[in-house]
This record gives structure tokens, sequence and C-alpha cells, in this order.
């Protein structure tokens, strides 16, 4: 359908700001009379703190004040459960007086200037006693294993639960008869996968200014995902009312998930508050690593089974998954992680069981794709394998078994729409790279040695899931006289990059039909609008365009009515889901979906192992393009941070020390590595429910392009890469025939 101002890749209304240096990001803020904080890290991955002496500290000349856990009035946080102390050592919380990883923060310094509060951080004196450390979360299940936390109730996972000791989380689904159906399958094939963890490295590290504002708000302006769950967090652990509180979201240099929990927040607002003088923290990118949570690290083990046609017929699968430190969002990433693992495909009997388990590591957490690139790894990779058990085209296996219609996942309910976007998708990125179709059935494209094409399909829930109500407030005032003059929007979505903002502003056009230069937006502070909910999830477009039109069609009523200004506030409430029973799986946990296929070509040198891509298609059902451009946008940036993920990202802990601490020794992607040529094709299927049918789409780019690049490498070399990051040596190994 055509519209006026959606399907418009009209520019982002932030690019000039950005490009000319005048867009104000939290490291570039300043007040008079601002003091500087610098925090001192554990440094070591568990013990706990005998004793804490800040007095040398404290008379450096320069110093304001050193905060230690004492001063914290509810020592403790967390996104999903307060596991974690503001500030470790002793003090009336249980518990806080240990350590549990190497960026546990243990006292923040404020002085005059950052060079005096560095200082000072290292005058501090801590007697520690260490404690024994477990970094693999296979090590941690043992039943002489030390426990890293009590039992506490099993979030939103069945209320009678109890996770006691290591395991954080625990999601299974049983259907069927597993053992049955494997002895009569034609075909079987076994693996183990290790899947690795990721720095997030965004541009900017973390950085806030906060203050006590002219209402006697303390005033914490930072980068983050969700301006009110901020708010709440520091106000529950400053013992604070809510409205006492106030965060403001800047311009944001990137978050994919590494902003979701909190890193600054609550130590600026304390300082603040005490003190009543603007503070303000930059961490460097040494900090920025140790502090920050980690795409989740996951060991798996899959046996799945076919009949010689190719019909699934069972696929079991084990996960064990490393939660780190503090549960953070591993509860919800697992969730997600149970629901791809077994990929979009009619399977009669699955048995599948993802554990989260504590370990003294960097806790692992929220990151593009939310534990489906881990899922879809391996369902992905065994759909490969079994179309090379059977000699079967990988594209005709996955169209002889995909969902249909109607058609239950392996939790027992049908996806929310007919999911034609997943065989859509499927053959587009297919023939974008050389698929033919012919008599005999789809066909790949024949390739000279040492080149390889590889294909991956995947799926991802859009929005909050498992039993949570999805929401989002908008409001809009209407200005002018006669004729609308001006639309200002309130919402409180943070645009961490992707162009949320735009988005926003090209909805409420659409909604009011006014030009697009009529709409203002004004967002994220919590002082001005109602919560929008997290900028994660692939939600925000679905959600706040749902509670844009909303407010827009109030607010054009009482314009009808000569209400000047007209101002109307709307919540959108979000189809309901339910939780996952704990034992079957079985559930409704997700009121929407986003489809992708990836198709990746590789050339790989024998004599090297370096590997280079001339061409990678990316296909996403999209339900109802916003803004194409930013969407070719979120595509190519998906598709070079997950090849990052799959090639060169190898982020080392051990014994539960981060060796590559800086970005000369964890290699993100630079324009070298990147492929030659990123094919974006955007499909347009309407999802149920969704603004103008326009479905999320920022995480599903990453989603499916490792188990792709396994794939091709597998075809490029004739070697079955199990294990990745596919880093130049571990190639070069497995051309040499030596195994890990």
């Amino acid at each position: 359908m055509k519209y006026n101002v959606v399907g418009q890749a009209v520019p982002r209304i932030d690019a000039r700001a950005k490009v000319t240096g005048v867009a104000p990001y939290p490291g570039d803020l300043v007040m008079e009379g601002m003091l500087s904080m610098k925090l001192l890290f554990a440094g070591r991955p568990h013990a706990r703190i005998v004793s804490l002496d800040t007095r040398a500290a404290e008379t450096l000349p320069g110093v304001v004040a050193v905060f230690t856990s004492k001063d914290v009035p509810v020592n403790e946080y967390g996104l999903q459960y307060p596991d974690q102390p503001v500030l470790c050592g002793p003090c009336a919380k249980a518990g806080a007086d240990v350590v549990r990883f190497v960026g546990d923060q243990v006292a923040a310094v404020v002085a005059e200037t950052e060079d005096i509060a560095a200082r000072a951080v290292e005058l501090i004196a801590v007697e520690y006693a260490d404690l024994p450390v477990i970094s693999d979360p296979r090590d941690a299940l043992k039943p002489d294993a030390p426990r890293l936390h009590p039992p506490y109730p099993g979030i939103d996972i069945h209320p009678e639960l109890v996770f006691d000791g290591n395991i954080a989380s625990r999601h299974r689904i049983n259907r069927g008869d597993v053992e049955a159906a494997f002895e009569q399958a034609a075909v079987v094939v076994e693996a183990e996968y290790e899947i690795p963890g990721q720095e997030h490295a965004y541009l900017q590290p973390e950085a806030g200014l906060a203050y006590v504002d002219e209402e006697e708000r303390v005033t914490v302006i930072v980068a983050g995902q969700w301006a009110h769950e901020d708010r709440a967090q520091i106000a529950h652990a400053l013992a604070l009312p809510p409205e006492r509180v106030r965060v403001i979201y800047p311009a944001i240099g990137g978050a994919f998930g590494g902003r979701e929990d909190m890193s600054v927040q609550i130590v600026l607002a304390l300082a603040a508050w005490k003190l009543r003088r603007p503070v303000k923290i930059v961490w460097s990118r040494r900090e920025s690593i140790l502090g920050h949570h980690k795409r989740h690290r996951a060991f798996a083990r899959a046996r799945w089974a076919a009949t010689q046609e190719g019909d699934l017929l069972a696929a079991e699968t084990e996960v064990i998954a490393d939660a780190g430190a503090y549960v953070y969002t591993t509860n919800k990433v697992m969730g997600n992680l149970l629901l791809t693992c077994n990929g979009p495909y009619r399977i009669p009997n699955v048995k599948t069981e993802v554990l989260g388990v504590y370990t003294n590591n960097i806790p692992g957490g929220a990151f593009r794709g939310f534990g489906a690139p881990q899922g879809n790894f391996i369902a992905e990779s065994q759909m490969n394998k079994l179309a090379e058990a059977l000699a079967m085209d990988p594209v005709e296996l996955r169209l002889r078994n995909l969902i249909g219609p109607g058609d239950p996942m392996p939790w027992g309910r049908p996806l929310p729409d007919d999911a034609r976007g997943l065989k859509q998708a499927l053959l587009a990125a297919a023939k974008a790279l050389g698929w033919e179709k012919t008599a005999a059935g789809w066909r790949a494209p024949a390739t000279e040695a040492g080149r390889g094409v590889g294909i991956a399909l995947g799926f991802k829930n859009i929005g909050y899931s498992f039993g949570y109500q999805e929401n989002a407030w908008a409001a809009i005032e209407l200005r002018g006289d006669t004729d609308i003059e001006e639309a200002v929007v309130y919402a409180a979505s943070s645009d961490v990059g992707q162009g949320t903002r735009t988005v926003i502003c090209q909805m409420a056009a659409e909604a009011l039909s006014l030009p697009f230069d009529r709409v203002r937006l004004e967002a994220a502070d919590t002082a001005i609008t109602g919560s929008a909910g997290s900028c994660s999830a692939s939600r925000m477009t679905f959600m706040i365009g749902n509670a844009v039109r909303g407010a827009a069609a109030a607010a054009l009523e009482k314009w009808r009515d000569e209400e000047r200004p007209a101002r109307a506030e709307y919540t959108y409430l979000a189809p309901r889901t339910t939780q996952i029973d704990p034992y079957t799986g079985d559930g409704d946990p997700n009121f929407a979906y986003g489809y992708v296929a990836i198709a990746a070509e590789v050339v790989v040198d024998p004599r090297t192992g370096e590997c280079t891509f001339p061409r990678l298609a990316c296909a996403n059902d999209v339900g109802q393009a916003i803004n194409p451009r930013l969407l070719e946008g979120q595509i190519e940036g998906g598709v070079v941070q997950a090849l990052g993920w799959a090639t060169t990202e190898n982020f080392i802990q051990r014994a539960g020390y981060p060796l590559t601490t800086t970005l000369s020794t964890y290699l993100i992607p630079t324009i070298a590595d990147i492929p030659q040529r990123v094919i974006p094709i955007i499909l347009e299927n309407p999802a149920p429910g969704g603004p103008w049918g326009a479905r999320g789409m920022g995480e599903m780019p990453f989603i499916a392009v490792a188990a792709a690049v396994h794939h091709a490498l597998r075809n490029a070399t004739g070697v079955w890469y199990n294990r990745f990051p596919f880093t130049v040596e571990r190639v070069l190994r497995g051309l040499r025939g030596k195994t890990e």
C-alpha cells in the first residue's frame, strides 16, 4: 500500500548534528562546578573484601569524596533480579562484601579533576581473601563446585521453581518420543558446538553526568536503552521515590544490548545526590570492556534425525550457557535460545534443555539477537549437516520442512502469522547467490576449490515475551489556530544509532496526515514522558508506532472539537503472551516475529587460512518498510557485526580474567574484513497488529550470518568448524587436519 510519509527514505532528523559534531553525547557534557569520578574495579574474579581503607585517597589534595558500599542506601540492583551490589564491600546487605567478577565496582572517587580521581583510586587499600574461581559453566554444574549465589526464585519461569547454586535459569521442551524417533530414522547427525561470547564494542564508552535539578530531582544524563527502567533502579538503590529521579538520554553512540544493564548510572546519581554538585564520568575502552556484560558463550550438543526422504523426525539439543557473575538478562536470553535452537521447522519429537549457569566471568547479557544467534547456529548447522548426509540441497531440505500456517512450533503453538516471509526470504537470499530451480528441485551454484556458498534461515521474536504485558506510551500535542502548524510528539524511546526517532516522526506524520517537517519530537526524558520500554528486542517500531497511532487519533479528535492546543496520551498494550511450561515447554511466548535468511560466499586461501567474502545476501521480511534507507543501513551494519562475531572477534577469558581488553587484542572488523558486496533484500508481508504492517527487524540481519558462514566454509574446505570464531588460525588448522 502507498503511504504519504511511511515508506519514504526521508533523511534522519539527527544526521546534520551528528555529522557536524554538534550533537551532544554524554562524554561531551560540561557544567559549571563539575567534578570528575573514577571507579575502583575489583580486578579479581572472586574474593571476599576483608577490609577497605580509603583514608589515603580521601586526603589527596583535590579529592572531594570517596564512596563505598556503606554509602549506598540499598546496595543492590539488577534488571531481572537485584543480585549485584552497587559497590562491593562490607555493609548491611548480605553477600555484598564478595566480588564475583573483575568488573565489580568497589569504590567511587570524586575529585576536582579526572587525573586526581585516577590517582586517588590507586591509593585505596583493599584486603581481599581470594575465593575459588569458576570460569567454565560446565565445571559450575559439578556437585563439588563452589556455590556462587544463594538460591533465588526462578524468575518468570514458574513460581514454584527455585534454582539452587549455580543454575541461573533452566528452560525445557519435551514433545513426542525422541528415542523412538531416532530408532526409526534413516539419518542421524550429532555434533558438539562451542559458541563464543562477544564484546559490544560500541563507539562511545560508558559516560554520564549527574546533578540535582531545580526541582530537587537527581538527574542523570547517560546513554541507555530504557530510561524509565534506569530511573527505577537508581531510585531503588538510593531509596528515593521515582519522581525524585530524572533520566535523560542525549545522543547515544551505539548499544546493541550492551546498555540494557546498568554501568555508571547509580554511582553518578549517588555522588551528585550527596555532594549537590555535578559529577561526570567517562570510562576508558578497557574499563568499558571490563565493566559491561557480553554475549553469552555457550556449549551445545545436538542430535537430529530425518527420514531418507528428508522429513525431520526428532531433535535433541542440550545447551549450557555462561551467565557470568550475575543474572542480568540470562533468563530471558536463554528463553529465546530455547525457542530458536530447533529452527522454524516441523519436528514432531523434540527434547531440549537450555541452562544459564553462573561463573566468575564477566556477566552474559543482552546482545543483538538476544539468544537467537546462538540458537540459530545450532539449528541451521544441523540442517546443513542433514542435507549433506542425505545428499539433498540444503534449500530443498528446508522447503520440505518449513512450518506453514497453523503448524505448531516446538512449544505447541503456531506462529501468529502465516510465516510466508520464511520461504520468501530463503528463496530470495539463495537466488541472490546463484541457487537455481531445476526439475529435480533447488540446486546450489557450482564453485571451484577454495570457494563455497552457504545458506541459513532464521527467525526471532519481536517485543517482550513469556507473559510480560508489553506496553509503550506516547503523547502528541497539536499546535496552531485554524490549521495544525506543529505536532509535538513525546516518546521516551532512545535512539541507539538506528534512526528510531526519525521513524517515530514519520509514523506520527502519517497518522496525522501532516508533512514530515511539521512534526517535532521530544524524547527520552523521564520528566516529560511515560515509559516506551527498552529500545531492544526489535520492538520499538512496532510498539511506539502503535502508541503514536493511538495518541494521534485521540489528539485529532480533540482538535476537531476545537481544543487548542490539542494534547492526548495513549498507552499501547500488545497482545498477551504466556509463560512456557517449565517441563514441557508448552506456551504462547510471543505476539510477533521477524524472518531472515542469509546466503554467504567465502573464498579461503589454502596457504594462510585467510577468508574473504565476495558476496553476502541478507533477505528480511520487515512487514512494512517505514524508511527503506534506514533498513538497508541496519542490514549492512548487522551483517558486518555478525561477520565479526563469526570470524575475527575472539573474546578470551581465562580463570575469570579477560585477556582481550583493548581493540588491539579484540579485533572488530575493519573495512578490509567486510564483504565486498552486501546484498540487502527487503520483503514486505504485513505483520498482524504492526503499525502500517511493520514488524521489527533491527536484530534480524545478525541472526543467521554465523551459520551461513559455517556452511560456506564447509563447502570451501571440506571441514566442519564446530567451534568459532573462524579465525585465520582456526581455519588453517582445520585445513591441515588438526581438530580442537
